[in-house]
């Protein structure tokens, strides 16, 4: 058990950010299908040697748009969450197995959590990952890739209806495609009973179909967190790990 502490946009493009502090359960699972490790947490479907195929989840904060001035008497954003297939490629491996290089193709529906929880959408998000697992004591990811999103989803985030344009704020429809790309390093140790893990993204918006939302108001953004947590207890037979 532990807790984190995160600074996250509102969304991709608001010039607002606020502050989280979560609880942070650290769990090391690894089953035939079930499985959370340093990789996350994932249902696998296919394992094969160079690749795998697993379904994969994602989560994003709620938004009050009365602490968003670009949002100012629109509705809130609810929470949402991500579920999918994504597919892991070995594209490299060294030969001690200090640095791998992976390819990351998750497709995911994106579900708004609301009072009645819908779909508002999907993503896409090809990624290569660079993975240093005993970079001085540490294991530290690297990670780039672009974010495609539907029109629903683009919508649901940037568009604007008649009834909540404003002189500022003009009227604005979205369309389905390219959604900027992004850069992430993370990092994390054990240290014997404690667990501690940091992160710092950084998301670039040129290009993307969204851009010239009037709910775009910053073309990058940047967000970071840390967690501590406490192993509280671990079984006494390990299952074997490649890493």
């Amino acid at each position: 058990l532990g807790a984190a502490a995160l600074r996250l946009p509102d969304y991709r493009g608001a010039d607002v950010s606020h502050g989280y502090l979560l609880p942070l359960p650290y769990v090391v699972y690894r089953g035939q299908w079930l499985r959370a490790d340093r990789e996350g947490a994932r249902a696998v479907l296919v394992d094969r040697p160079g690749w795998e195929l697993n379904l994969s989840a994602h989560a994003s904060a709620p938004v009050r748009s009365r602490d968003n001035p670009a949002r100012a008497g629109m509705a809130n954003l609810p929470a949402t969450v991500e579920l999918g297939p994504k597919l892991t490629a070995r594209l490299w491996q060294a030969e001690d197995r200090s640095a791998q290089l992976d390819l990351l193709l998750p497709v995911r529906a994106v579900i708004a959590v609301s009072r009645s929880p819908h779909a508002v959408g999907a993503v896409a998000v090809p990624t290569l990952n660079l993975d240093l697992p005993r970079l001085a004591g540490w294991n530290v990811s690297v990670l780039t890739g672009a974010d495609f999103g539907s029109r629903a989803l683009h919508d649901h985030y940037y568009g604007v209806g008649a009834a909540d344009a404003t002189a500022t704020r003009p009227a604005w429809t979205a369309r389905g495609g390219y959604g900027g790309w992004h850069v992430l390093a993370a990092a994390s140790r054990r240290f014997d009973r404690t667990w501690v893990g940091v992160y710092l993204r950084h998301d670039r918006l040129g290009g993307a179909v969204f851009a010239d939302s009037p709910l775009v108001r910053r073309p990058t953004a940047l967000s970071a967190g840390i967690g501590v947590s406490w192993v509280l207890a671990q079984s006494t037979e390990e299952a074997r790990a490649d890493d």
